[in-house]
């Protein structure tokens, strides 16, 4: 908690005033340097991402057998990566713009198992607890056939242990049935903002959920609380945690596989620029970390946040990181995009990543709607509020290039600017129709 007072924060960071006014706004990020600058404050490297990599082609086989949509991707579990030239022009004719380069879409909404960018963080850090308690009782070995775990006896193993995670929603939602699934007791502490879909599709799969009135660091408090009281319980960290964070870097030699094989060139004279929603942070931190592991200098990581919840922003630029929160400056964090209310930053992604990131711009509800429509009308996507954040992002550097520093001498039509779709896939009928109506009444 800080000491300082509302008005000194704002002499030396003139810009809170701003923030405070809940009013869009581009930051870019004096710290941001080169990858050989950033890499020694993250504390992992190539070797942590290949294990995590290698972890989840173990586990493909099982994932097989207990999820069989993902199947068709010999699960491995992966969204595709599409290029959106119809977005792009209803955006520059909806704010009468240009925007320069190409615009693509990396549509973790389409991600199986639990339809947000959280399938890989989540469901990762599950498997590397599952397997480590399977190596350790003898029933498998890392050269064994993994889909061996799909079995009774291992459900009855893993169900001596806990696995306990507090959230806004989606993590809940991919740890809670990626738990369930192998076995596992497991246990959601949710926030107020999570939406109650979300609670009854995890309470469906006979996952514990615990709601709370409070926002997302009581319910993460709550389930550090429960797990410290219970040695056979295992606390999944949002804030803190290296695994999740190494499930979301394994993202970052996929898409370049991916932009391989549509021939999509990234150099020094076309540069991509990688649009990320950020709610606490560990998401967008650990997927830019896999992108500048893949692609080095040559990408650059800009956070969006919501006008009202701009942690990582507020974290970052003073310095602080988890020691400040909006609501120490005055904020409500108070947003319809429920995975980003967070008013505390995880300090761990923000020391990490704090030299590697370019930028951070904040987003207001209504200009989510008014992205949903138009991605709607022109993609036929459907997406949540809170995945659409990134889409802001082209626009703000449509008026502005040199707000992204790293771009400035560059061609700007050489530019491919990537939005990362964050989640939507598990959202019923009901509530899309619902985010629909809201979508068509933002637009002018």
């Amino acid at each position: 908690m800080t000491t300082r007072t509302v008005s000194e924060w704002e002499i030396e960071f003139p810009i809170i005033k701003q923030l405070r006014s809940y009013t869009p706004l581009y930051w870019s990020n004096p710290k941001s340097t080169t990858l050989e600058q950033g890499l020694p404050y993250v504390g992992l490297d190539h070797q942590d991402i290949q294990q995590a990599s290698d972890r989840l082609t173990r586990f493909a086989s099982y994932l097989v057998k207990a999820f069989p949509e993902t199947a068709s991707t010999k699960g491995i579990i992966e969204s595709p990566l599409v290029a959106i030239p119809n977005m792009k022009g209803a955006l520059e004719r909806y704010y009468d713009c240009a925007i320069s380069g190409s615009l693509l879409m990396k549509l973790d909404n389409a991600l199986p198992i639990s339809g947000s960018i959280k399938a890989r963080g989540g469901i990762y850090e599950v498997l590397f607890h599952a397997e480590a308690i399977a190596l350790k009782a003898g029933v498998i070995t890392e050269q064994d056939d993994y889909s061996q775990l799909f079995s009774p006896q291992v459900r009855q193993l893993l169900g001596q242990y806990t696995i306990v995670v507090g959230s806004t929603g989606n993590l809940g939602l991919s740890i809670g049935i990626m738990s369930a699934k192998l076995g596992f007791a497991v246990t959601v502490h949710m926030s107020a903002d999570a939406r109650e879909w979300k609670k009854a599709m995890l309470r469906d799969r006979g996952v514990e959920v615990i709601e709370y009135q409070d926002d997302y660091g009581i319910a993460v408090e709550n389930g550090r609380q429960q797990a410290e009281q219970d040695p056979s319980c295992f606390f999944i960290d949002d804030e803190n945690s290296k695994h999740l964070f190494l499930g979301y870097a394994v993202a970052g030699e996929r898409l370049k596989q991916q932009f391989q094989e549509q021939k999509i060139q990234v150099d020094s004279e076309h540069p991509l620029i990688v649009y990320l929603p950020c709610g606490v942070g560990g998401g967008p931190g650990g997927v830019a970390f896999g992108l500048k592991m893949a692609f080095g200098d040559h990408v650059h990581c800009v956070f969006a946040e919501p006008t009202h919840s701009p942690c990582m922003l507020l974290g970052v630029m003073t310095d602080e990181h988890e020691h400040i929160s909006v609501n120490d400056i005055g904020m409500d964090n108070v947003t319809e995009a429920d995975g980003l209310a967070v008013g505390r930053p995880s300090g761990f992604v923000g020391r990490a990543m704090e030299h590697l990131l370019d930028g951070f711009y904040t987003v207001d509800d209504n200009q989510l709607f008014e992205w949903l429509a138009l991605l709607n009308q022109s993609e036929q996507l459907k997406l949540e509020p809170s995945a659409l954040a990134g889409i802001g992002g082209p626009l703000w550097l449509s008026e502005q290039p040199q707000r992204c520093k790293h771009v400035e001498n560059v061609n700007p039509d050489n530019i491919t600017h990537l939005i990362w779709a964050t989640g939507g896939g598990m959202v019923p009928d009901s509530e899309m129709d619902h985010y629909m109506a809201k979508a068509a009444a933002a637009l002018k």
